[in-house]
């Protein structure tokens, strides 16, 4: 058996795999319900054009804005806490439980060993999208309809179209999850307690988005991974402001490179002692 397939069959054994997943798949019902319950006063057009009552008629016009709106929600700590919680669980995880020694007295190597793991817990984190986007879809339709989709930039573009824009968003989302991930798991090789790995991801994903929220710290948005967790609103615009959406991807592909390949320096020079 490789290590991927492995490491996956040991990610479906795990019970906190599937409250994830499933809490993924149920926040669009909540949040679609709320928004449901709470718009009695409220229509499509009953907005003035600005602040939050123009989102939740958004949302109550068309079933693809929970999917907008569920992305843009939980981008901001829910996802990253998942991811955090995914790549902490990689080395720290298993050093914990005091499995990791036993499965390195085997003729493995750490390298491979280690991206085997780094990409079971993205491919954690992808499968949580992939049903945060089937439970919007479900609530949405369910309640609101899928109909054609009225753009930030006021144009309508059509249910394929739409599909496919929400498509590259929870993708775009995952490349940045992808760094919250890497950082996770640098940090997971620093430590023998998957909780204080976790924590310390999670804490530097705040401390990162406060820093980005400061004006005074404005030098270091562009650097900040959390600073363009939200560009992929660009999306839905017409044309695409594609400027925004490059730099990111940029920006993720810098980190999880830099924090990955910092992991593997840690790890293949780490002395497993539990």
């Amino acid at each position: 058996m490789s290590h991927i397939a492995r490491e996956f069959v040991k990610l479906l054994y795990q019970k906190r795999t599937y409250f994830g997943w499933a809490g993924l798949f149920l926040v669009p019902f909540i949040i679609t319900v709320a928004i449901r319950l709470s718009s009695g006063n409220m229509g499509p057009h009953g907005s003035s054009g600005d602040g939050p009552d123009f989102f939740f008629d958004l949302i109550g016009s068309n079933g693809f804005y929970v999917a907008v709106g569920s992305l843009f929600a939980l981008v901001v700590f829910l996802l990253p806490l998942l991811a955090s919680m995914a790549g902490s669980q990689t080395i720290a995880g298993e050093a914990e439980k005091g499995t990791l020694r036993t499965v390195l007295m085997q003729p493995v190597r750490r390298g491979a060993l280690l991206m085997a793991k780094w990409f079971v817990a993205n491919l954690y984190v992808g499968v949580g999208l992939v049903l945060l986007a089937a439970g919007s879809l479900i609530a949405g339709g369910a309640i609101y309809g899928l109909k054609p989709m009225l753009l930030f930039t006021g144009q309508t573009v059509g249910v394929g179209e739409t599909l496919w824009l929400l498509f590259l968003s929870y993708l775009f989302v995952l490349f940045g999850m992808m760094a919250v991930v890497s950082l996770a798991v640098a940090l997971s090789t620093l430590t023998d307690s998957g909780l204080t790995a976790m924590a310390a991801g999670l804490v530097l994903v705040i401390v990162m988005i406060i820093l980005g929220s400061l004006s005074v710290f404005d030098f270091l948005q562009p650097y900040l991974f959390t600073s363009h967790f939200g560009a992929w609103i660009n999306l839905f615009s017409k044309p695409i402001e594609w400027d925004p959406i490059r730099d990111a991807l940029i920006n993720f592909a810098v980190w999880t490179v830099g924090m990955t390949g910092i992991a593997y320096l840690i790890f293949r020079r780490k002395d497993i002692l539990s």
